[in-house]
């Protein structure tokens, strides 16, 4: 067996970048990786701009036409990153065509849509990860070990919330994230999925949850462009406008199947927070608090350590002890956000060569789409839901 995974890659802006540096950074930082990726074929709907993204980002091929790219027998994995309503017809048919597959978060836009994605590929036998990047943050996978080895004890709380600030101004244009048929939901599926599968991660499965939800502006002008998370339109007050049919905010409570406690809050109508993402693990044995806006440290506490030391003390997760920090830089010299995806796309072609799914994959991404749909139900119908219902 060859040790190059061919890539074609679907979708070429805000996650195609960042996917893509982790494709060409991947070799460098650990050479030792099982299979290294071989950027074979990008595709996008603009001839022109898919074609400037190959160039900038290293690809060998553009194509425009992704029922082509997952047809084709010179390429092992699809990588899709396009928006949330082409994930499932692209899944689809890149496992009837024997491709692995690699798919951003939320992974379809239903509940339904993501089991029967899930479905495609276990029946095709092909490789599935959903793109959960979080996970994959030296420090996240330390409050990961402190839980798992018991050193917090018996946990009690989870709670965590995502904040962002960068559709405030009413002005703003209707991207497709705040067009429901496109995106599925707004805060509540974009950052409070990260936030789900952090609490699956670290602590377990949901029970029940309950949930509120505001959509604070209900429409906004046409936009004319728009790239990642920035857009353009008229400023004319007389311009026309489109209905925000997503969330602005929603937040839930929940209980997980152990006994402990949730509290989540995702919005983009928090003033001054451009991405706070952050959670606080409290257990009979300690605490642990993280904020990717400083990603590189952990908050530790224990209740063992002498009364005139106790406090949170700052763990820069950075020594070679911790998970990933060994293939970057010495110890002090600290990693950021892109780096999460190049420690995803080692679990994704480690997982691969090893013949096991990876983790997250669409067990997880599906598992999170329950309890994103479970707090949407609770929402409408002012009551607890219960996963087992869903």
């Amino acid at each position: 067996m060859s040790n190059r995974l061919r890539v074609g890659m679907v979708g070429y802006k805000f996650m195609g970048k960042a996917h893509s540096n982790a494709y060409r950074s991947l070799p460098m930082f650990f050479p030792s990786a099982p299979l290294q990726p071989e950027m074979a074929v990008i595709c996008g709907r603009n001839e022109q701009g898919v074609q400037e993204a190959a160039n900038q980002f290293g690809w060998s091929e553009s194509v425009t036409d992704w029922r082509e790219l997952v047809r084709r027998d010179d390429i092992d994995l699809i990588d899709i990153n396009a928006p949330s309503d082409a994930h499932k017809e692209i899944a689809l048919e890149a496992a009837r065509q024997g491709k692995h597959l690699f798919c951003e978060k939320p992974l379809a836009l239903s509940l339904a849509d993501s089991r029967e994605m899930l479905q495609a590929a276990e029946e095709a036998g092909v490789a599935h990860m959903v793109g959960f990047n979080y996970r994959f943050s030296p420090a996240v996978q330390l409050a990961k070990e402190l839980v798992q080895s018991g050193r917090l004890g018996k946990i009690y709380h989870f709670r965590a919330f995502f904040l962002q600030d960068w559709i405030m101004d009413p002005s703003f244009p209707l991207v497709w994230r705040l067009q429901k048929e496109v995106a599925g939901s707004g805060s509540h599926g974009d950052l409070g999925a990260h936030l789900i599968d952090l609490a699956r991660f670290l602590v377990g499965e949901f029970k029940e949850v309950i949930g509120m939800s505001e959509t604070f502006i209900k429409e906004r002008p046409l936009a004319s462009e728009m790239t990642g998370l920035s857009a353009k339109g008229s400023s004319n007050a007389d311009a026309p406008k489109g209905e925000v049919t997503v969330d602005d905010a929603t937040l839930f409570l929940a209980r997980f199947a152990d006994g402990a406690l949730g509290s989540f809050e995702a919005t983009r109508f928090a003033a001054g927070h451009r991405s706070t993402n952050s959670f606080e693990i409290n257990g009979s044995l300690g605490s642990v608090r993280f904020d990717f806006e400083r990603m590189n440290e952990l908050e530790v506490y224990f209740t063992k350590d002498d009364e005139d030391v106790q406090g949170f003390r700052r763990v820069l997760a950075t020594d070679p002890a911790h998970k990933y920090a060994e293939a970057w830089w010495p110890a002090g010299h600290t990693i950021g956000f892109e780096h999460t995806f190049t420690h995803e796309m080692l679990e994704l072609v480690t997982a691969i060569s090893e013949g096991r799914q990876p983790e997250p994959s669409f067990h997880d991404g599906v598992a999170c789409q329950a309890v994103l749909e479970a707090v949407e139900r609770s929402v409408t119908e002012r009551r607890w839901v219960s996963l087992e219902e869903m």
